[in-house]
């Protein structure tokens, strides 16, 4: 019932006043994190998570794409990728605390990516370290463990089991990182200031996230694009490998209707930047992401040249359109502490207030 309101009610939301858009919003997900409704999503959640063993499996496209143009962008802040940029964050802080860091991972999931960081860690001599990952669904976290134990690095690691639109630190940390976690979460005023409290004055919470409209759709001004787009593609290349069905228009589909995948995407930077000071903050994606996506991405061809330059035209578009402020970013990586006077590190001039969509 609260969903079917909620599809009812929002484009009438869209027309209030901000304030009132961002207090709604607050009332709305407050009832969400202690009725009914939001027990049957933790339950959907946990469910579809628990049977999940795979839950990065992107399409060759996308590996086309974001070597192509994404790590060329993050090389130029000294990382390659998601992984690599939290380890570098991680080592910096050793170095600069001299002492054993305690990091506190949130909605780790099944853990392959604190796994990655811990051996990039060790690589690089950083050896007294703890990871703490946190998850909702016990079967990812000890799945996690099963691996650490194969990949010989279980000392390095704690696991527990907690729910984040609910957890509270029980301690201090040096650094909180949350990897493709944050869409997921309802309560987000009360998550970050859990990581407020956690980091406390001198510890920095570090982050790769979704940032774009709320159930990963398009904006109006971005969508008007991608279907400008979408008339170019050939018939079988419309096919969503997701819902199973050819979109002769691109469905722009809201997948936050159930469980917790985006549905709260639209109101991470905007509280982020209310709440905490960014050290770095690089911001990429938006028009590319449809095409590159588990539901259409599939569809094309990595090797063909075809397929290439088709990408290769929306990443050009999609760029210089957000350069421009005409669209807004979907993609984050951030660097983040409690000081909120601290001037960023970013690409150009996308500052996190720039990336902020506008209306």
């Amino acid at each position: 019932m609260k969903s079917r309101l909620e599809t009812v009610l929002r484009p009438v939301v869209r027309l209030l006043p901000a304030l009132w858009r961002v207090r709604l919003r607050r009332w709305w997900y407050a009832g969400v994190n202690t009725g009914n409704g939001y027990d049957a999503r933790v339950r959907q959640e946990v469910s579809r998570f628990s049977g999940e063993e795979v839950i990065h499996d992107l399409p060759p496209i996308c590996h086309y794409w974001s070597h192509t143009y994404l790590r060329p962008l993050f090389e130029q802040f000294g990382f390659s990728y998601p992984e690599d940029f939290f380890a570098l964050q991680i080592e910096r802080k050793a170095a600069a605390v001299g002492r054993p860091v305690s990091i506190v991972s949130i909605g780790a999931g099944n853990c392959e990516s604190e796994a990655t960081i811990a051996k990039l860690l060790l690589e690089r001599g950083v050896r007294d370290f703890t990871i703490t990952c946190v998850d909702i669904t016990d079967a990812m976290l000890e799945r996690g463990q099963r691996l650490m134990e194969s990949e010989g690095i279980a000392g390095h690691f704690r696991f527990v089991s907690a729910d984040f639109n609910r957890w509270k630190p029980s301690e201090t940390c040096d650094v909180v990182i949350a990897n493709q976690s944050l869409h997921h979460v309802t309560n987000l005023e009360g998550l970050f200031d859990a990581i407020h409290e956690a980091i406390g004055d001198d510890g920095i919470f570090v982050t790769s996230d979704m940032i774009g409209r709320n159930g990963h759709m398009r904006w109006p001004e971005a969508l008007a694009i991608v279907q400008e787009f979408w008339q170019e593609l050939p018939k079988a290349y419309r096919y969503n490998r997701q819902l199973r069905r050819n979109e002769s228009r691109f469905g722009n589909w809201d997948c936050s209707t159930e469980g917790f995948e985006g549905i709260r995407a639209q109101d991470i930077l905007p509280l982020a930047v209310a709440k905490f000071g960014f050290d770095v903050f690089l911001a990429y994606g938006n028009l590319i992401d449809p095409f590159v996506d588990r539901s259409f991405g599939p569809n094309f061809d990595a090797k063909q040249d075809w397929d290439r330059d088709f990408i290769d035209r929306v990443h050009a578009r999609d760029e210089a359109e957000m350069l421009a402020g005409t669209i807004s970013p979907t993609h984050m990586l951030a660097v983040m502490r409690r000081d909120r006077s601290v001037k960023p590190v970013v690409w150009r001039h996308m500052t996190p207030e720039f990336c902020l969509r506008r209306g």
